[in-house]
């Protein structure tokens, strides 16, 4: 039961993207540039194993094979070595990297780069 849901929620999110692309393609884009794949791998490798070690391991992988999503791999084993609980870290994580993102996207705008 518990796969299925996993197979369920993870379907969700990319039949979503797929449907906010069809009338708002940028949004989309943005979307499905986002490390939603290795978010949910980490949420569900945490939810089998309950080991944070796992979860460090796997991000710091990630780190280095992903350069525009380093904030959310920085921050969240920082979080994680530092005594956070995961359901806090996660949370964290995700909202440095939106806003690192959302920076990112400034500064593009400014350097006359749109996405």
């Amino acid at each position: 039961m518990q796969y299925f849901i996993k197979t369920i929620i993870t379907a969700i999110v990319v039949v979503g993207i797929s449907e906010i692309g069809k009338k708002f393609s940028p949004i989309a884009a943005i979307l499905a540039s986002l490390p939603l794949t290795s978010v949910l791998a980490m949420i569900w490798l945490y939810s089998d194993t309950k080991d944070v070690q796992k979860v460090i391991d796997l991000s710091s992988n990630i780190f280095w094979a992903v350069l525009p999503s380093l904030i959310f791999f920085l921050a969240l084993p920082i979080l994680l070595k530092n005594g956070f609980k995961f359901s806090i870290a996660m949370p964290i994580s995700t909202i440095i990297m939106f806003i690192a993102y959302s920076i990112y996207v400034i500064l593009l705008q400014k350097f006359g780069i749109k996405i």
